[in-house]
C-alpha cells in the first residue's frame, strides 16, 4: 500500500498547524488507496542546523530522517509566515535529502492570502531535494477557514484537498518504478 506522510509546518506554540494536518489525516483516511499518516516535526525537537548544539541532536535527526524515509509521498501542511514557510520546516527539510528524492509531494496552505505565498517558496525548496511537487494545492484562509481559533475549513476549501491526494497518490505510485530503477543501477 502506497504511504503518505502528512507533515506539519510549525511548532510554534499554541500552534493552528496541527489541527490542520490532523484534519488533512482524517479526510486522507476516508480513502482506499493510500494509508495517510501525520508527522509532526515538533516531535523531533530539531535544532537550527549548523547551530551549537546540533551535533548533540543527531539521535533526533537521525530519527526524524528514518521516519521520513519510510513513506512514498508527502503532503506539507504549511503556515505562511511572513510571506513564506515557516523557518521550522525549513529547517526541518535542510536535515533531509536522500529520504525524499523521487518521491511525490502535495501542499496544503493557509494564511491571511490562503498561504499562497508560502506555496511558491516551498515548492523551490522542495524542488532542490528531488521531490516531485504536484501541480494542484489544498488552500485555507485565516479569516475563513478558522472559527474562533479552531479549524472548521468551508466546504469550498476542504474539496480543494481531493486533487491533492489523487495527484500525490498517482505520482507516488509512478516514481515508486524510478526509485526502484535508480536502487538498481
Amino acid at each position: 500500500m502506497t504511504r503518505i506522510a502528512v507533515v506539519t509546518g510549525s511548532t510554534r506554540d499554541g500552534r493552528k498547524n496541527r489541527q490542520v494536518a490532523e484534519w488533512v489525516v482524517a479526510q486522507g483516511q476516508q480513502r482506499d488507496d493510500a494509508e495517510f499518516e501525520l508527522v509532526d516535526i515538533a516531535d523531533y525537537r530539531l535544532p537550527l542546523l549548523g547551530e551549537p548544539g546540533s551535533e548533540q541532536a543527531l539521535g533526533s535527526a537521525k530519527e526524524f530522517s528514518a521516519r521520513m524515509d519510510e513513506f512514498d509521498g508527502f503532503i506539507f501542511v504549511t503556515p505562511e509566515y511572513n510571506h513564506s514557510v515557516s523557518p521550522a520546516l525549513s529547517n526541518a527539510l535542510s536535515y533531509l535529502k536522500p529520504e525524499l528524492a523521487n518521491k511525490a509531494a502535495g501542499i496544503v496552505s493557509y494564511g491571511s492570502a490562503f498561504g499562497a505565498r508560502a506555496v511558491e517558496h516551498l515548492r523551490g525548496i522542495l524542488s532542490e531535494l528531488q521531490i516531485a511537487h504536484v501541480q494542484k494545492t489544498g488552500m485555507f484562509s485565516l479569516f475563513i477557514d478558522f472559527k474562533d481559533g479552531q479549524f472548521a475549513p468551508s466546504e469550498l476549501q476542504a474539496s480543494s484537498v481531493v486533487p491533492v491526494f489523487d495527484q500525490v497518490v498517482r505520482w507516488a505510485r509512478a516514481l515508486a518504478t524510478v526509485r526502484s530503477e535508480a536502487a538498481v543501477a
